[in-house]
């Protein structure tokens, strides 16, 4: 996972499979609350989500301020390679 491509497309996968999202609501401007209908619960799963997929501790507090499936892929891209 060495891309923000690479990191979009294992999100897709996510919401997809675990989230119940459909693909074609998923893009980089999709708001995760209006545009994909998640809850806070749903962001916290997220967040679990993407420490098993990164190996990496994420800090809740940095995902706050996440709106948009491109904050999340630059978030984690920053986790990743920071």
């Amino acid at each position: 996972m060495e891309t923000k491509e690479q990191i979009y497309d294992q999100l897709v996968d996510i919401l997809v499979d675990d989230f119940e999202v459909d693909e074609d609501d998923i893009n980089l401007e999709a708001n995760l609350y209006t545009d994909l209908d998640l809850d806070s619960i749903d962001t916290v799963d997220l967040v679990i989500k993407l420490q098993e997929m990164t190996g990496k501790s994420v800090n809740p507090e940095t995902f706050k301020a996440v709106r948009t499936m491109q904050h999340v892929v630059d978030a984690v891209h920053d986790l990743v390679h920071g």
